[in-house]
């Protein structure tokens, strides 16, 4: 099917099916660092726009392992490639970081793991049309689109989405898991409003899908079908708004945007709607955890040691969905962490990871 041809339902189903859950062997662990940026030389002021730019456009076109890019309010991200283990994936993001801090530093510029910025209104700093559209379209609810958008930060760990057996590496299972482990995740790491704001966007975007389903694809498919479009590609310098209320499925039936606009979508258009969802953990052929706040200094590692090891050793799963079910949440939380340092040790994580992920445990769950 060429990517312009007008789709089905169907073909919708058919296609975020075979491309949002892509399955084999679950092996490898990527991690996606935002940052908020200070200017150190005048910490209680955003920074200004231009330099902010300047030093954007310098700190990305290092030679990095991974991929360094520019959030709407001046949010700095670092995404790194796919590792085939805690050890590669902490030792390349380590060395992209100080790359970057470096960089940061050298324009007098700091960056910072905090999940919310409450000391300034949101300020957008890029004009690209998705975010002009996507203001316009979270605006009609309430400001938390603006803050989500200019003022968060997050660490976002994706993992392989799994095998098509059943059991613990199957697809099924990590899926429930990672539903599982979103509100654990959220209780230790979550220090801010962050969560907040999410909450008070469209649910239709930023709720979980059901996970009542037998078949994941297919309650993920219905679900991106149902969501509203929050924006909608178009020729550049033309608006990418979307008609009010509008579902993606909504589209394909009508065939048309609106009167004044006779297209129908095509799978260019999917695939462009599936960016513009945010659930806890988004279907992407791997599975991201979207739940976590940005964190201090160099802290991005314990989550991100903490989900592999629960994702990549069957042993610790199995104990991480026993441990899931214990209460209080923090009795839940020690076992978690308890499993993952089993973990941890049994696919040689670096020892210094291993007694930092211990410290975490002993010293910061709250």
């Amino acid at each position: 099917m060429e990517c312009m041809t007008h789709i089905t339902v169907d073909d919708a189903v058919e296609y975020i099916s075979g491309i949002c859950f892509k399955t084999g062997p679950p092996s490898r662990v990527g991690v996606e660092l935002e940052w908020l940026v200070r200017d150190t030389r005048r910490p209680a002021r955003l920074p200004e726009r231009d330099r902010l730019l300047r030093a954007f456009s310098k700190a990305a076109a290092l030679p990095l392992s991974g991929t360094l890019s520019l959030e709407p309010g001046g949010q700095w991200e670092l995404s790194s490639a796919p590792a085939g283990s805690v050890r590669d994936l902490i030792a390349v993001t380590d060395q992209d970081l100080a790359r970057v801090r470096r960089s940061a530093s050298e324009a007098g510029f700091e960056l910072v793991g905090l999940g919310h910025e409450p000391g300034h209104p949101p300020r957008r700093v890029l004009d690209d049309a998705r975010y002009v559209a996507m203001e316009r379209f979270f605006d009609r609810d309430n400001g938390s689109g603006r803050v989500m958008m200019c003022s968060t930060a997050s660490i976002q760990v994706n993992v392989d989405a799994g095998v098509e057996d059943d059991g613990p590496d199957g697809y099924r299972d990590r899926w429930l898991l990672a539903h599982l482990l979103t509100p654990l995740l959220s209780w230790v790491f979550c220090r801010s409003e962050r969560p907040n704001i999410w909450a008070a966007l469209d649910p239709g975007r930023t709720a979980a899908p059901p996970l009542d389903s037998l078949e994941p694809r297919l309650a993920y498919a219905h679900y991106a079908l149902d969501a509203k479009l929050c924006c909608v590609q178009r020729p550049d310098g033309a608006d990418w708004h979307a008609p009010p209320g509008l579902t993606f499925r909504e589209w394909i039936k009508a065939g048309v945007l609106d009167p004044d606009e006779p297209r129908a979508p095509t799978l260019d258009d999917l695939a462009y709607h599936l960016t513009t969802l945010f659930p806890p953990v988004r279907a992407r052929g791997h599975l991201e955890l979207r739940v976590l706040d940005a964190l201090p200094g160099d802290l991005w590692r314990v989550p991100t040691a903490l989900v592999t090891a629960l994702f990549h050793d069957a042993r610790a799963a199995e104990d991480a969905r026993a441990a899931l079910e214990l209460t209080p949440i923090r009795k839940a939380a020690t076992a978690c962490f308890d499993a993952a340092l089993s973990a941890l040790e049994r696919m040689d994580a670096p020892e210094s990871l291993v007694a930092e992920v211990a410290r975490f445990a002993e010293e910061d769950l709250p």
